[in-house]
């Protein structure tokens, strides 16, 4: 009963107000509070009611409207991204015949106009699969940037009597443009990155999935085999996609509760240590003092070697040292390793 006596009001308002919408009434001053509590309730209830208009215009869009924009209505006006998106829908989709036609003319006339309408009409193609990797880069232009580069070489490329279109071509070459973009650019501080690595990247993911799909436990070894690289390579590649091998600052705390020490404390000082640095210059000090009386005791060719390898600033190297005496470069070897020994033995007393 109380269910009864709570929506009995609403539909008797809703009654109401509905003729004061469709003719209004000059109302008098006197009135005009009642008239506003009114049309403030009847407005709070169709606020509840959906609006039919605008859920059949949303179902009418065309589906390209929608694959432009994934998660775009949130930005700003004046942010480029939203005017790159704005741009890019003034080129219009090419028709099948219209296509090849443009391809024709690029391949056969070698037509610059023709590639570049080719490269227009596809360029919404590259913002939908460029947002597909937007989490793992957070700068969407350049991955567009990427892609378009992609895109200018499958139109390149594209053979249109193979039977496929355009768009299906040139999403391979615009994926894998961004992809090796991603790979170059994944880690701060850049490793070096075999070619192993590359088919890591690509299809690690991929096949993990399908092994865990068909009920095995895709372990590092059964990875390794089915993508035919090296279990190191495979434990490398996880821990680079997953958090643990992103890059850590040295002045980040080992306790993050305490703080205190961090990991620039405890890496190891590789300067010299006050005792080392005492004893080498003792013992310059000391060759110094006896390097002429030692020269007087070494022949020619000695003493040639000793300047030219031993003592000088820019050292030469074995063969040119061999080649400016008229010597084989084993020869010269000897020649140095027996003045590097006549040395120890002269300085061993004074030591």
């Amino acid at each position: 009963m109380k269910r009864k006596i709570l929506t009995q009001p609403k539909k008797e308002s809703r009654a109401k107000t509905k003729p004061r919408a469709l003719e209004p009434e000059v109302l008098p001053a006197d009135t005009e509070d009642q008239e506003n509590e009114d049309s403030e309730d009847s407005n709070e209830e169709e606020d509840l009611e959906p609006d039919d208009t605008e859920a059949t215009s949303s179902e009418n869009l065309p589906a390209q409207a929608h694959t432009l924009e994934p998660e775009v209505a949130a930005i700003s006006p004046t942010d480029p991204l939203r005017r790159y998106l704005d741009e890019v829908r003034r080129y219009p989709l090419l028709e099948p015949e219209e296509e090849f036609r443009l391809v024709s003319k690029l391949k056969n006339e070698g037509d610059m106009q023709a590639a570049r309408a080719l490269v227009s009409a596809n360029l919404r193609l590259v913002v939908k699969i460029a947002f597909e990797y937007r989490s793992m880069y957070s700068n969407v232009l350049d991955l567009i940037q990427e892609g378009n580069i992609g895109l200018m070489k499958a139109v390149s490329k594209f053979d249109p009597t193979k039977g496929a279109r355009l768009s299906y071509y040139s999403s391979w070459w615009i994926r894998s443009y961004i992809l090796k973009y991603l790979l170059d650019n994944f880690r701060l501080v850049k490793v070096g990155t075999t070619q192993a690595q590359k088919k890591l990247f690509y299809h690690l993911m991929r096949e993990k999935e399908r092994l865990e799909a068909q009920g095995l436990l895709a372990g590092p070894k059964l990875l390794a085999e089915k993508l035919n690289v090296r279990e190191k390579d495979v434990i490398e590649m996880e821990q680079r996609l997953s958090g643990r091998g992103a890059e850590m600052s040295l002045d980040t705390p080992i306790d993050a509760d305490s703080g205190g020490t961090s990991h620039m404390d405890l890496m190891a000082d590789d300067h010299e240590g006050a005792d080392e640095s005492l004893a080498r210059n003792q013992l310059l000090s000391l060759l110094k003092e006896k390097l002429p009386e030692f020269q007087k005791k070494l022949n020619e060719k000695e003493l040639k070697i000793l300047q030219a390898r031993l003592l000088s600033d820019e050292p030469k190297t074995l063969q040119e040292v061999a080649d400016l005496y008229g010597l084989t470069r084993e020869r010269a070897r000897q020649i140095e390793s027996k003045v590097i020994t006549k040395l120890k033995e002269f300085l061993a007393p004074h030591l």
